[in-house]
């Protein structure tokens, strides 16, 4: 099993899994995001037929301040990643990475997954929360060519892995 941390999160991943985290790799923030001003999911990973990019929004203890509608930023995430894993595949210098990279390529499927934690009880410091099957699909649309079905999770029902608090 690999486990990997994003905030206040720990998500643990099947034992066969290539789980990453992708905004971490020498070559994203050495390399590549020096070469565009380029944005990450927080997760790749290879499993199966299918690779997973996973993006974690943890709204729990801060509040979204974010001008920009929630779908479109994870789509350029989305985006900006699969632009990267292609530019690691060829050229990174980790043989890890480069190896991962190459993996996630390869798959026939991609999943892309919005990890989204949030307060339940709006409260004047914590707004109304935001309505995940809304944002599903707005990010269905937004990213259709890449998975027609994008999900949007709040817990760890559904999907292959595992969520806990970190601390």
């Amino acid at each position: 099993m690999t486990t990997l941390t994003e905030g206040n999160l720990a998500f643990a991943f099947p034992a066969d899994w290539a789980a990453s985290q992708y905004d971490e790799w020498a070559f994203y923030r050495n390399q590549f995001q020096r070469v565009v001003a380029s944005k990450a999911v927080d997760f790749v990973c290879v499993a199966g037929q299918s690779t997973w990019l996973i993006e974690v929004k943890d709204y729990h203890s801060h509040s979204r301040t974010k001008a920009s509608m929630l779908h479109d930023e994870v789509a350029a995430k989305v985006r900006d990643t699969l632009a990267g894993l292609a530019a690691a595949a060829a050229n990174a210098a980790d043989a890890t990475e480069k190896q991962v990279a190459r993996r996630a390529l390869a798959k026939r499927r991609w999943r892309v997954v919005l990890y989204l934690r949030q307060s339940i009880v709006a409260t004047r410091l914590k707004p109304s929360p935001i309505d995940p099957t809304v944002v599903q699909a707005k990010l269905r649309r937004a990213v259709r060519s890449i998975d027609p079905h994008p999900l949007v999770v709040e817990g760890d029902a559904g999907v292959p892995w595992r969520v806990q608090s970190a601390g």
